[in-house]
């Protein structure tokens, strides 16, 4: 629905997660019969869950660990795992200096190369601790090091930036050719992120195995503020999913999955994604509140850190329990970030629904 905003300009009415609730229906379950698992390619799932690449997020020991659990942990590159051998200090540091100091510090931080070696060093240690790898570039900084990403190798790869397209546009370098580069690719490919239906059906036709949906880092990014950009969550995953489907009849049948990524705080939000057409999610935040992960209760992305116009920021979250209770529980606190897959079976059971693929059908309603 189109709504004048002036007289020469209208605008569409869109809708985040907060503004949208699911409802039960004439059956309900018990939860022990529900099912969370998600498969994308080859590769099969406990857990519709991926970590966000973030710092504060994700480490090589983490990544392994909620593998472990069922998950898809996803290593960024460009982060300080690739840049530095230990990087423990740093992350320590970051946790507690002054926040009037912290953008030009990590901008410091993060101007240390990127280290070719220490690429091949975490991705071998996940490699050898028996879980699916995976992990994450810039579009800007794909050609640069795919050779050696996939000379070590890894079984999914993530291309993710605020904004993806399949045609961009630049005179200063020759662009990457997403649809050549994921041909040329042995592996499935994970790209976005994108908002509309439109961008959607242009990365589902470079031959992407999954499509991300929304700019991540919905906690700490300030991209609103910065450069008026903002993605109304449940609207967006919902015009993606159509985008699914009407690729689905285009291609002759090839599906490609829908990844919420950004304003999943909490199990609630986790549950209306799902029910607004997403196949998995990629959450940051509420895996920073682990006491296990690397960011010591603090979060923040790489557009914090950005040379020329950050446009994120370091948020103290604190933390609530370890990376298993945070998954699993049992939850100490009823706010929704603890045991999120636990509330995800319940609200499943609690509508009727006994996989995520029905539970993509749920009844939604606004407010």
């Amino acid at each position: 629905m189109s709504i004048d905003i002036g007289l020469a300009k209208r605008a569409r009415q869109g809708y985040h997660f907060d503004d949208i609730s699911i409802v039960p229906s004439r059956r309900t379950r018990d939860p022990e019969e529900v099912s969370t698992h998600w498969q994308i390619d080859a590769y099969r799932f406990d857990l519709p869950i991926i970590a966000a690449p973030m710092d504060s997020v994700m480490s090589p020991e983490t990544a392994i660990a909620l593998g472990r659990f069922g998950g898809l942990g996803v290593l960024d590159l460009e982060g300080l795992w690739t840049r530095y051998e230990d990087p423990t200090s740093l992350l320590a540091e970051i946790a507690s200096v002054d926040a009037s100091q912290v953008t030009g510090r990590l901008q410091e931080i993060y101007s240390e190369p990127i280290k070719a070696g220490l690429i091949t060093e975490r991705l071998q240690q996940m490699r050898d601790a028996g879980v699916t790898v995976a992990a994450s570039l810039s579009p800007g900084q794909t050609k640069r090091f795919a050779e050696t990403v996939m000379k070590t190798g890894v079984d999914l790869f993530v291309i993710r930036g605020t904004t993806v397209s399949a045609e961009h546009v630049s005179s200063n370098a020759e662009p990457l050719n997403l649809k050549q580069f994921i041909y040329e690719l042995d592996v499935p490919v994970i790209v976005g992120g994108c908002a509309t239906h439109q961008a959607a059906l242009h990365l589902m036709r470079t031959g992407a195995a999954g499509v991300l949906v929304g700019f991540g880092g919905g906690a700490t990014h300030t991209t609103r503020s910065v450069l008026g950009v903002s993605v109304p969550m449940a609207s967006a995953v919902s015009d993606v999913a159509a985008a699914r489907r009407d690729y689905l009849d285009e291609s002759g049948g090839r599906y490609v999955h829908v990844i919420a990524d950004g304003s999943i705080g909490r199990s609630g939000d986790l549950t209306k994604a799902f029910a607004c057409g997403a196949d998995a999610v990629m959450i940051g935040s509420p895996f920073a509140r682990a006491t296990d992960a690397p960011g010591n209760g603090f979060h923040w992305g790489a557009e914090a850190w950005h040379g020329d116009l950050p446009r994120g920021e370091r948020v103290e979250i604190g933390t609530v329990g370890t990376l298993e209770e945070v998954l699993f529980g049992p939850s100490r606190v009823p706010d929704g970030t603890m045991n999120m897959v636990g509330a995800l079976r319940r609200a499943m059971a609690t509508t009727g629904y006994t996989d995520l693929k029905e539970f993509q059908r749920i009844e939604v309603v606004l407010g």
